[in-house]
């Protein structure tokens, strides 16, 4: 007797909520946000995230999220961590191009012999993230991005799990639209505008990025809120994580 999923995988079906009229009206990171719950829903999955992928150690955890449903609670705590880069998460995914399961201990340092291993899946446990499906994702442009279901569900079948990467290759798509849409919207910010972003991205306060442009902190605050208000951000994080996913920095 033939599998019914596979069947429906054979035919190109993908869930109701991913139906080309959905798709084809996104316009906006909120109407991607909409979609990923349904996606998360119809999985049974109950936390999602999409970030750029962690190169490196520069960029902090929360700088990297493009779109989440993770309680602010939970991306300060793992934020301050600084374990994103060094996750097997990160290390597990960059390996292959196919979708990636595993238990809470995803979240922590691929080295098990670090004393925050412990630490991190403690806290992926005490909100739930017992269980992760993790991709690979890449922008037109080569861009890495990693798009994360999470939840306390068995790990998923390979019926599934194809489905929930085909699923996961349309909502990116979405995603992708709206950094077009959005950038073509926006005001194009000043080279100075992108100094102070960029500095701010390499971790330098507002003090330490006047002493390196030869002006005065005042006049780097003022930088700080015309790049804020250009990029249609809600404060100083929000606009260097728009700034670098846009690769305007």
């Amino acid at each position: 007797m033939k599998d019914p999923d596979n069947m429906l995988l054979q035919q190109g079906w993908s869930p109701e909520f991913l139906s080309s009229a959905n798709i084809d009206t996104v316009q906006t990171e909120y109407e991607v946000l909409h979609l990923m719950r349904q996606c998360a829903t119809h999985f049974r999955f109950t936390h999602f995230l999409v970030s750029r992928f962690p190169a490196n150690d520069q960029q902090r955890f929360a700088e990297r999220l493009v779109v989440s449903n993770w309680p602010a609670d939970l991306v300060r705590k793992y934020d301050a961590m600084n374990l994103f880069h060094v996750s097997r998460l990160a290390i597990d995914t960059g390996m292959t191009k196919l979708p990636v399961q595993g238990d809470s201990a995803l979240l922590a340092p691929a080295d098990f012999e670090s004393t925050q291993a412990g630490e991190a899946i403690a806290l992926a446990e005490s909100y739930g993230l017992s269980t992760s499906t993790a991709l690979l994702l890449h922008s037109t442009t080569a861009d890495p991005y990693l798009m994360v279901f999470s939840g306390t569900r068995p790990p998923l079948a390979r019926p599934e799990l194809t489905e929930l990467h085909f699923s996961a290759l349309q909502l990116f798509e979405c995603l992708e639209k709206t950094f077009v849409a959005v950038t073509a919207g926006r005001e194009k910010l000043s080279s100075r505008e992108v100094e102070c972003l960029r500095w701010a991205a390499a971790g330098k306060s507002s003090d330490e990025i006047a002493i390196i442009l030869g002006i005065s902190v005042y006049t780097v605050s003022s930088y700080f809120k015309s790049a804020t208000r250009k990029l249609q951000a809600v404060n100083r994080m929000q606009a260097i994580a728009i700034a670098l996913r846009l690769r305007l920095i």
